[in-house]
């Protein structure tokens, strides 16, 4: 199956739909809980993926904006038959080019998923400013990183593995990608322009009833890996041949959002949530399931009041005109 194809998606979706980490969807309903209803923007929607699996969680009536450059899956995500209350438009864009006309307009919360190790650190810069310009809460999730395992193991995973994650920073059309460093990436950022975070890890695990998948996932990796290299290609085949009774582990992490009030955020890699509006200097603390929480703190480190002032000094990318791919 090709990447990014529709049937791909299927494939992989309820995989997505287990990984989601369920303590980030919890603190996404609780940030929205006090609106009336809520106007979303999805981001490189594919066929609907995260409509389906967070529109029933929010009990709110919805509007969702989905957004995508591929108009054959647009076209499939405007044919959903979405949960009572939820209503969908669609808008083929092309996110290199027209970020900021995807965020125009009235928005509550902005979604993405799977799409943050594609992008550049610079398209991420944009993403940031923008958001936090309009002071959107956003969920980002099931961002790949470097923690990935085959069992039983093989000598040659590591080099198979290694080559994958170098291929993965290769340009995906935003630019030198970020790849397994996404998830660090975007915490960092965000937190920087005054974003709290709430992180968790959205884990694939594919078991050796999942042969299927498993052959899918390992036959793209082998591919791409092979533009790595001729070793790397050995090494991901053989992993392939042995797919059918291996338990394969794949790691994409974190799930995130972002609330715009001065209680409970949620920001990527984990979650994201808004510039806080209140004055006092925040931090968070991680414990070891990678569960970033929001507490007051005495720390050092300018006041959300400072971190607002800065990110209305940034500068104002620039805007240009809409166009299709």
């Amino acid at each position: 199956m090709k990447p990014f194809s529709a049937g791909w998606l299927a494939a992989r979706e309820p995989h997505d739909q287990r990984a989601r980490n369920p303590a980030v969807l919890d603190a996404l309903a609780t940030a929205v809980a006090g609106l009336s209803s809520i106007r979303i923007v999805d981001l490189g929607c594919g066929t609907g993926a995260t409509l389906r699996a967070i529109a029933p969680r929010l009990r709110v009536p919805q509007h969702w904006h989905c957004v995508d450059n591929d108009l054959g899956l647009l076209e499939r995500a405007a044919r959903l038959e979405p949960p009572s209350g939820v209503t969908i438009s669609t808008k083929a864009l092309d996110l290199v080019r027209d970020l900021e006309a995807a965020l125009d307009g009235p928005i509550d919360l902005v979604t993405a998923s799977a799409l943050f190790d594609l992008v550049s650190g610079e398209w991420l810069e944009r993403f940031v400013v923008e958001t936090a310009a309009r002071r959107l809460p956003a969920y980002i999730a099931l961002t790949h990183d470097d923690d990935i395992a085959i069992e039983p193991s093989d000598p040659l995973d590591d080099a198979a593995i290694a080559a994958v994650c170098r291929h993965q920073r290769r340009d995906k059309g935003f630019g030198p990608a970020l790849g397994p460093g996404a998830a660090k990436a975007a915490v960092a950022r965000f937190e920087r322009a005054g974003y709290r975070v709430i992180a968790g890890r959205s884990d694939w695990r594919l078991e050796p009833a999942d042969g299927e998948m498993q052959a899918a996932v390992l036959d793209v990796w082998a591919g791409a890996a092979s533009e790595e290299g001729p070793g790397a290609a050995i090494s991901s085949r053989r992993a392939v041949r042995r797919c059918s009774w291996a338990m394969w582990i794949f790691s994409r992490c974190r799930t995130e959002i972002g609330s715009t009030d001065g209680s409970d955020g949620i920001v990527p890699t984990r979650a994201i949530t808004g510039p806080s509006r209140e004055t006092p200097e925040l931090c968070a603390r991680k414990n070891r399931s990678r569960t970033a929480l929001p507490r007051r703190c005495g720390g050092s480190g300018p006041p959300a009041a400072a971190l607002r002032r800065s990110v209305r000094s940034a500068p104002a990318p620039i805007r240009r005109g809409r166009r299709r791919e």
